[in-house]
């Protein structure tokens, strides 16, 4: 069982940047491919990020090139490093964990979820 903490959300402003933190309880975390993904308002949740166990790292095409996700297996956590904020990024942001080697882009392959944290964009 992996219990996954958000935080670091809150308001910015267009072409500002944010970092988020997701702390996961539990003494395997290594063993898990970790990622992010958000929920605009009427919208269903999307893709944003992931790392894999081995900390390879894939990227929703809205966000290549501005967002970076790493890890850091002594601390348990993983963070998303977001630059050059758009409005259109305003959602919730969740992270999310699941145990193998793979890559996972869906959240069927999450067993595990965060609570959520909110990032605004203002224009």
């Amino acid at each position: 069982q992996v219990q996954l903490v958000e935080s670091g959300g809150g308001l910015v402003q267009a072409g500002g940047s944010l970092r988020l933190s997701c702390a996961a309880s539990g003494r395997t975390f290594g063993a898990y491919a970790m990622g992010w993904f958000r929920q605009a308002p009427g919208k269903e949740r999307e893709f944003v990020a992931t790392t894999t166990w081995s900390s390879s790292t894939y990227y929703a095409d809205s966000v290549k090139g501005r967002f970076t996700i790493s890890r850091d297996n002594v601390k348990n956590t993983v963070y998303l490093q977001m630059n050059s904020l758009k409005p259109e990024d305003t959602a919730v942001y969740y992270c999310a964990a699941a145990r193998g080697t793979g890559r996972y882009y869906k959240e069927n392959e999450y067993p595990y979820w965060g609570q959520g944290t909110q990032v605004t964009v203002s224009s």
